[in-house]
């Protein structure tokens, strides 16, 4: 059994560790079950939570959470459609959100995949104008080209 300040009781009976508990108003804990014999601990358990608890509050209050964003073009998309496209790609970025953004083909389109592949590719060195950083190589998936764009700030 260990105190509630780390003093050691010792080997004790279950009737007196909570007797001893009752004394100091603290409640006891099970720390090691599985140890022969079990170790108890005298600890504030409303305290304890509470701590716990804040230490979890710091923990996340820490952590950024990045979001995935999609941007879907076609292999036709026109300048202006693509500006606006690529405005908003440049938000997600200063924002510090991941980019998915891929090109989808249709019909008649996947004859000209080739112009396509090269449209996207040119698509992907303006977003690197745009402080966007292409994670990977682009890939092909079936009738669609994907990439994953991350901000420039991130890989450096």
């Amino acid at each position: 059994m260990i105190g509630d300040n780390g003093t050691q009781y010792g080997v004790v009976s279950l009737r007196s560790a909570f007797d001893i508990a009752e004394q100091e108003e603290l409640d006891l804990v099970e720390v090691s079950p599985n140890a022969q014999p079990p170790v108890v601990k005298l600890i504030d358990y409303g305290k304890y939570r509470y701590q716990v608890q804040k230490k979890a509050q710091e923990a996340k209050k820490k952590q950024v959470v990045v979001n995935l964003k999609e941007i879907k073009l076609r292999p036709n998309i026109e300048k202006h459609d693509l500006d606006v496209k690529l405005k908003k790609i440049g938000e997600f970025l200063d924002d510090g959100d991941k980019v998915k953004m891929f090109m989808q083909f249709r019909g008649r389109e996947m004859a000209h995949f080739a112009l396509g592949k090269e449209k996207f590719q040119s698509i992907l060195d303006q977003i690197e104008a745009l402080g966007g950083a292409v994670e990977g190589e682009m890939k092909v998936m079936g009738n669609r080209i994907l990439a994953m764009i991350i901000p420039a700030k991130k890989v450096k």
